[in-house]
């Protein structure tokens, strides 16, 4: 039986998750977090888990940090990501930082169960449509691509603004203050030399970015 924590903010998503998971019979949901101390608790606890489902987006300390700090205590522990974000570049800055999987929430649930088990098996599972264009990134890398130089969470607040979001519902989803979200927004605009949320909108989808 695979023992599985759950990591993500948002109820109704945690839910949709367990009702796919009801359908497997070789998988079972041990615990739920909703931040990152929670995560840290949980195992902390000395709770054993085959895999951690984990949302890149939930409040306080950022998904790529989080992988980063549970890597750091427990190396071997298997950290599949399961985000919005449908983004090459994110999805490669969470394995280099330690992830053995990722896949979008938009992802067929087939694909959900599949990466839950190569992942505690000792795999890596990559979402076959990212996968594709992290080989391409890696044969042809955009280094002078401007979005390639944002931090984490500045490239996190950047598919937000493209998915229509405003600075207070990004604050909300992030559990950061409208300020906090204002100031990265300022530096992703200006380090992509662009003016406007019209701007980042247009280079997304020139850029074919978060599609």
């Amino acid at each position: 039986m695979i023992r599985l924590l759950i990591a993500d903010d948002h109820a109704i998503v945690r839910e949709g998750i367990k009702k796919i998971l009801a359908l497997a019979q070789d998988i079972q949901v041990e615990a739920e977090a909703v931040d990152a101390i929670e995560v840290m608790k949980h195992l902390d606890d000395g709770v054993t888990f085959d895999v951690l489902l984990l949302d890149l987006s939930m409040p306080g300390v950022t998904g790529m940090s989080l992988i980063t700090q549970i890597k750091a205590q427990y190396p071997a522990f298997p950290i599949l990501i399961f985000s919005m974000h449908n983004e090459a570049q994110i999805a490669s800055r969470a394995i280099k930082a330690g992830a053995a999987g990722f896949i979008a929430k938009d992802s067929d649930p087939e694909i959900l169960l599949e990466a839950i088990r190569r992942v505690a098996a000792g795999r890596n599972y990559i979402d076959p449509a990212l996968a594709e264009q992290m080989a391409f990134d890696a044969l042809m890398p955009p280094k002078s691509a401007p979005h390639a130089i944002l931090s984490s969470r500045e490239l996190e607040i950047f598919a937000l603004l493209v998915a229509g979001k405003r600075v207070n519902d990004i604050a909300y989803i992030l559990n950061i203050s409208n300020k906090t979200v204002s100031t990265h927004k300022l530096n992703l605009i200006t380090k992509m030399k662009l003016h406007s949320t019209a701007d980042l909108v247009h280079y997304a989808l020139e850029h074919k970015l978060f599609a």
